[in-house]
């Protein structure tokens, strides 16, 4: 039986950060994942003017209720969604005047309906070029709180976001969402916001924050199950086994979920309290599957779809389109590339089944479309990436880990 580590979850990570930075005391955290994204929050973190103390295995944070310790920063955050999103609304809880930027792939994802409910609840915002996208800059004077209303129909991290200010603002947050993809991520958050001593509720498409902030803790993170979706796809397509330690029945990720399609599509699964082992069995099915809530996910899918018996279609994820790039049409570029009949819609995409031809994959410097592919060159060979190296947004060593899988024991 194959065993692999998987690093530390980019999501609760970055969230970790948010609340170890917000915290008061310092907060130790075990196991973050340490990637271009994370390394990029924690930077951004310092540039604020808290303290992140950095080792191996273990980074420890200083804690400031209050806010930013400078009153002047202008912040880069790189390709990181998650910084960007996250940091300029920590920053309006504090006071001073702050700026953000982000590289140009960050700059071309949408952030409106984050900033639109930040101006709505006071905060003194402006774009500077495009509106609703970075660079911008805040003249934070603290948050009274209130109601406010979401869209988070193009990503649960402007939600996140929110939720994450609430315990921050004098008054708390009552939040009306109209819309919600990755709804699994809002949970991942609830549940850490209250480990960190928050007070959040849901009353079905309100979630009601009480002030008071938060209190530190030592927090492990659990690894990354989006990250470990590529070996479990490897694994049910090569007829192999891959166990994957700290995920298991507890786990925090809805995206551990996809080991359930894989089960419907064939594979033997199981999910015990503390590990998922994933075993194929040398079938894997056609089907049609709703992934709005494990989006994440579907590249991997996607890559893999080519060896089912029949179509696959994958719907309702129409939030992918809007990621680092436009994944459902970079999945289905990149197919047709290898010679698969694919078809897609505004939020579907249906695969057939083919035998993949040699061809170098476009990877638009997207980390998952590089780790999904990667499953398809396992029974396609002759696939290359224009840019494997992107990999580095959050899992750094994936071609050696991957690598040194599919070169082990059977």
């Amino acid at each position: 039986m194959a065993v692999v580590d998987i690093p530390g979850s980019k999501s609760i990570t970055a969230r970790a950060l948010f609340l170890a930075a917000a915290a008061d005391g310092v907060t130790t955290l075990l196991r973050p994942l340490r990637s271009d994204d994370t390394e990029g929050f924690a930077e951004g973190l310092t540039r604020l003017g808290y303290r992140v103390g950095r080792t191996p295995d273990t980074w420890h944070v200083d804690g400031r209720p209050q806010g930013p310790a400078v009153t002047e920063a202008d912040v880069y955050c790189r390709d990181g969604a998650t910084t960007a999103r996250f940091l300029p609304t920590l920053a309006a809880a504090g006071h001073g005047a702050y700026r953000f930027d982000a590289s140009a792939q960050m700059r071309r994802r949408p952030l409106f309906p984050l900033t639109r409910a930040l101006r709505d609840l006071g905060v003194d915002l402006r774009h500077e070029e495009a509106e609703g996208h970075h660079p911008l800059r805040i003249a934070a004077a603290g948050v009274e709180g209130g109601e406010v209303t979401l869209d988070a129909g193009q990503s649960s991290q402007y939600l996140t976001a929110l939720l994450l200010l609430g315990p921050l603002t004098r008054k708390g947050l009552r939040i009306t969402v109209t819309d919600l993809v990755s709804a699994p991520y809002v949970e991942i958050t609830l549940v850490m916001m209250r480990a960190f001593g928050a007070d959040v509720r849901v009353e079905g498409d309100v979630f009601v924050v009480a002030p008071g902030g938060y209190r530190a803790t030592t927090y492990a993170v659990e690894p990354d199950a989006s990250t470990a979706s590529y070996f479990f796809a490897a694994a049910a397509l090569t007829g192999r086994e891959v166990t994957v330690p700290g995920l298991g029945e507890g786990a925090l990720q809805g995206d551990l979920r996809f080991v359930d399609v894989l089960r419907r599509m064939g594979a033997h699964v199981e999910i015990a309290s503390d590990r998922t082992t994933v075993r194929g069995t040398g079938e894997l099915r056609g089907l049609t599957v709703n992934m709005r809530d494990i989006s994440d996910t579907m590249p991997t899918l996607a890559a893999l779809a080519p060896f089912a018996t029949g179509p696959v279609r994958i719907e309702d994820v129409g939030n992918t389109r809007v990621k680092e790039c436009d994944r459902l049409e970079a999945c289905a570029e990149n197919l047709r590339r290898l010679g698969v009949r694919v078809e897609t819609g505004p939020d579907w995409i249906e695969i057939h089944p083919g035998t993949p031809s040699p061809a170098e994959i476009r990877t638009y410097g997207d980390h998952r479309i590089v780790m999904s592919f990667a499953v398809t060159s396992l029974r396609a060979p002759g696939i290359g990436f224009d840019d494997p190296g992107c990999v580095r947004k959050t899992f750094p060593d994936f071609h050696e880990a991957f690598g040194a899988w599919v070169g082990g024991p059977a």
